[in-house]
């Protein structure tokens, strides 16, 4: 009975904190409301399931749920805005000092990272991405699109903004299940190299090109972008360099620049960290990320970004946010996951079901939340001489 009173002490004290929309059903059926109108449920079967509570964080809680020590009744997007809300109010706002990888830049151990990521099954992403399987943020001209329009447009803004001609050789950094080299070469007339590290994906890759009838103008490898030689006029990639390190991004930079034709326009596009610190995002979100999700990534302020561009003899042409547009693809994607989540269960065993519920509805907090956010940068070879840039003088070809 004293241990009962303390659990209901300590809630109550939450409870005055502040108006969280969360219900804890506890062991023995008893409800404590952390807030005036409850969305989400959470199941809490033991006294030890509930101390992530008590003293929470976002990376607690999270290992908690993904252990199997609570279960969640309603939308899990719901439950995530109320336990980020609950985190916020009992903790001070700060971002964990999460230091550079002490070990060097090594192919097998980033081939193994990507491989952990991506080759979950083809089966599981398709089971909650577009038709085309383009796994990054999407772009919306009005935030009502649907998330086929939103990628299919995605792809098309890319492509655009480099300039894409006919038999321009363009190489895909990450070229992921091939969406954006298919359509380089069927709208744009590019020759493309598509590269990565995923088996499944290249295999699925090469399916895909062959169907759509340009495997004469496609070609996709399981490479490591510092093993691809020659020049190009355009170069791509997309949602990779989440996964390079932050000691290695000059590196990264590097190979770009020596990889572009004089007059090549190259396009990076990637999540950004909004702590000009490049620390991650905040209440231990990003311990989860990297023990669970992207293990290796690490995510560059801008500002960060920009600077090793630069020493790599890159020029930033444009730099654009899509901070808002993958707080919305986030968004979809969950969606999709949550009304798919039975399909999705059979494909999957309940400790990466429960990762990627999260994972997903957690990302589209942070991105909402500015948390986190997203860069496109237009570059070219940095220098005086005028054979480098190609662009117009008006961004106005960019939205036609």
């Amino acid at each position: 009975m004293i241990l009962e009173r303390s659990i209901d002490h300590a809630l109550l004290g939450l409870r005055a904190r502040a108006d969280i929309p969360l219900r804890l059903r506890l062991w023995d059926n008893r409800e404590h409301d952390l807030g005036r109108a409850p969305k989400v449920t959470v199941l809490i079967p033991t006294r030890r399931a509930l101390m992530p509570f008590i003293k929470p964080s976002l990376d607690r809680l999270a290992d908690a749920y993904i252990q199997g020590m609570f279960h969640i009744e309603g939308r899990i997007s719901d439950a995530i805005d109320a336990v980020a809300g609950l985190v916020a109010a009992t903790t001070r706002p700060g971002r964990a000092r999460r230091a550079f990888h002490a070990v060097r830049a090594n192919k097998r151990r980033d081939a193994e990272a990507i491989g952990y990521h991506y080759d979950v099954s083809n089966d599981f992403y398709a089971a909650w991405l577009d038709a085309r399987m383009v796994y990054s943020c999407a772009y919306f001209e009005t935030g009502r699109e649907d998330l086929e329009t939103a990628q299919l447009a995605k792809l098309d803004h890319i492509l655009t903004k480099i300039m894409v001609q006919p038999g321009d050789r363009l190489l895909d950094i990450g070229c992921g299940w091939g969406a954006l080299a298919i359509r380089a070469a069927q709208k744009y007339g590019a020759r493309v190299t598509g590269i990565t590290l995923s088996k499944n994906q290249y295999e699925l890759a090469r399916e895909r090109v062959r169907a759509a009838g340009v495997a004469d103008r496609v070609e996709i490898r399981l490479q490591d972008y510092r093993d691809v030689t020659g020049t190009f006029e355009r170069i791509t990639s997309v949602g990779m360099f989440e996964h390079v390190g932050l000691k290695n991004l000059r590196t990264y930079f590097g190979r770009i620049q020596a990889l572009l034709a004089d007059g090549g326009l190259a396009m990076n596009h990637g999540i950004t960290a909004t702590d000009p610190e490049s620390r991650g995002s905040p209440y231990g979100a990003a311990d989860f990320i990297d023990k669970y999700v992207f293990p290796r990534g690490e995510l560059p302020h801008i500002s960060l970004a920009l600077k090793e561009m630069a020493a790599a003899g890159l020029e930033a042409l444009d730099v654009e946010s899509l901070r808002r547009h993958y707080a919305r693809t986030l968004a979809l994607w969950s969606a999709n996951f949550e009304d798919r989540a039975a399909a999705i269960h059979r494909l999957v065993d309940e400790k990466r079901f429960r990762i990627w519920r999260i994972y997903l509805a957690g990302c589209a907090h942070a991105f909402a939340h500015d948390w986190v956010s997203i860069h496109q940068v237009l570059v070219c070879k940095a220098g005086a001489d005028p054979r480098y840039n190609s662009t117009p003088w008006s961004r106005r070809y960019m939205y036609p």
